[in-house]
């Protein structure tokens, strides 16, 4: 029995070997049949393996993306990864982001990133694909209008709190560790991305702070069980999600029985506080809209319900905005105070350069006058360089196809991609690649924007903070304008950010959808 046993495992491995022999021997077959060179190959193991077992220990290690480095040092910037199942194609280079994104963007696809997603995010524009992304997209343009994304004012009650939660933290925290305000940045994007979606926010910063003279917030008749369980289990769902993105095409594998229904938990109160705002908003009659307009007030279901009566597409298309616009911002923010802190001189010139345009007060900050301030958007654009919100993302070939880079002794020729062959494109190490932003690209020096100082700046398909070509961010600049006035607005209230953490860069990453910092940014204000 045992003799049977081994002999039926060394035929099955017998055969997979042979079956990656020659899927790589046709590989090499069609690549020279097409004039394509062969990229550079890793060291994956027999069938992968090892390339799976690295991988879960620079994951569990948290030093992914930036540990890709030392593959990109040893074989460029395009080489082959091999993992179970697959030989994955890494790639930082920008021709071939640009084909992938752009000019051969019909050759590519989300892959299995739908029924990875589906059962938190259902069918929306970031999880679809052909016809119904192009109807995503069409039905929610409108809806990042220049008037929506430049109203700023609703921003400021959010603000106001997260002052007075600052000042407490900073006042009742151990001097030498700080607070942390990667946390707090979490709550009030997601208190703000309520706010604009439902027109009612979850206001979690408020009841973190806990303050017991604050005034009773009236939250329209929310089950309040559903309303505060709500941030925890987003965040819950969206940690699931990532653990089957990571699995790929195994990703029905995540997780135990346990760990299922932990998930399905998760997923019905998110979806349970969504459905009570897509029911408010199509029941709401044609006057609430006109007096909503005549307020001068947007909210984005309301604006939605207009075009569509679906509650499933409501629901679907709100969680996918929901999830971009509150993580995005919130790791935005948390990047540029991790380094500013560490390097207080910075903070100086950015507080100086705000006051100097618009005083000490919010008065005069709105979407046209935020463009004004130069260092400010200084500073947003070197912290998206340095730490773009999805820093590595991937693409599957729906046919048989090729890229313009990589291949061949020159890692020059074109390289050929089989219909079902996966692509990881990175940009966190193309916003750090030397040949394109210089010798100094891992410091966080905001004067590297300003044409007048002189530094290497790569302004095409070496910089995309929001993706590029047909999926290109529809809400960048709505993310834009709420992280430059959370910036302003701190450096209008507090002179001084100092760190707390003296750890040696580059920090620990969480690399779940969004990457943030893995131990939080923890600092003082004053």
């Amino acid at each position: 029995m045992i003799q049977s046993v081994f002999l039926a495992l060394a035929i099955l491995i017998a055969y997979l070997g042979f079956a990656e022999w020659f899927s790589r021997f046709q590989h090499r077959r069609i690549s020279k049949k097409k004039g394509c060179g062969m990229p550079p190959m890793a060291n994956g193991g027999f069938l992968g393996w090892y390339g799976l077992y690295k991988t879960y220990q620079i994951t569990s290690e948290r030093t992914y993306p930036h540990s890709m480095r030392m593959g990109l040092e040893a074989f460029g910037h395009t080489f082959v990864y091999p993992v179970p199942g697959t030989d994955m194609l890494q790639t930082i280079h920008p021709d071939n982001i640009k084909a992938i994104l752009a000019t051969q963007f019909k050759d590519f696809s989300l892959g299995t990133r739908h029924k990875i997603m589906l059962p938190t995010l259902g069918d929306g524009i970031f999880t679809l694909d052909g016809e119904g992304w192009t109807h995503s997209r069409a039905l929610l343009r409108p809806q990042f209008a220049r008037d929506q994304v430049s109203h700023v004012a609703s921003l400021e009650r959010h603000i106001q709190v997260l002052f007075k939660t600052i000042k407490k933290e900073n006042k009742e925290c151990d001097p030498a560790k700080g607070f942390d305000i990667q946390e707090l940045f979490f709550m009030l994007t997601l208190d703000t991305a309520t706010e604009f979606l439902c027109g009612d926010s979850v206001d979690s910063l408020t009841d973190y702070l806990a303050d017991p003279t604050a005034p009773q917030l009236d939250h329209s008749g929310i089950d309040e069980n559903v309303r505060r369980a709500f941030p925890e289990a987003f965040n819950t769902a969206q940690w699931f999600c990532s653990i089957r993105a990571k699995l790929m095409k195994l990703y029905f594998f995540a997780g135990t029985v346990f760990y299922r229904k932990k998930y399905a938990d998760a997923n019905k109160i998110v979806h349970d506080f969504t459905d009570f705002y897509v029911s408010k908003a199509l029941a709401a009659r044609k006057e609430k809209f006109q007096e909503l307009d005549q307020e001068g007030k947007y909210i984005f279901l309301y604006e939605l319900a207009k075009e569509t009566r679906n509650p499933k597409v409501l629901r679907d298309q709100m969680l996918n905005i929901l999830l971009a616009g509150r993580d995005t911002t919130a790791s935005l923010l948390s990047w540029v105070m991790f380094r500013m802190a560490r390097q207080p001189e910075t903070w100086k010139k950015l507080r100086q350069a705000v006051i100097n345009d618009f005083g000490d007060t919010p008065d005069e900050l709105s979407f046209e006058s935020l463009k004004r301030c130069e260092y400010l958007r200084y500073v947003l654009n070197e912290g998206l360089r340095l730490y773009p919100s999805v820093p590595m993302n991937f693409r599957v070939a729906t046919r048989d196809t090729t890229l313009p880079k990589g291949g061949g002794p020159d890692l020059d020729q074109p390289i050929f991609i089989p219909k079902g062959g996966i692509v990881v494109y990175s940009v966190y190490h193309t916003h750090r690649a030397e040949e394109y932003w210089g010798k100094d690209t891992e410091e966080f020096i905001p004067e590297r924007w300003d044409p007048a100082e002189g530094y290497q700046i790569a302004r095409g398909w070496e910089y995309l903070p929001f993706n590029g070509g047909p999926r290109i961010c529809l809400g960048q600049q709505f993310a834009l304008t709420e992280a430059g006035y959370v910036l302003a607005r701190l450096a209008q209230e507090f002179e001084t950010v100092t760190s707390c953490d003296d750890k040696p860069l580059p920090p620990k990453y969480n690399t779940h959808l969004t990457m943030s910092h893995d131990d939080g940014v923890w600092l003082k204000m004053e």
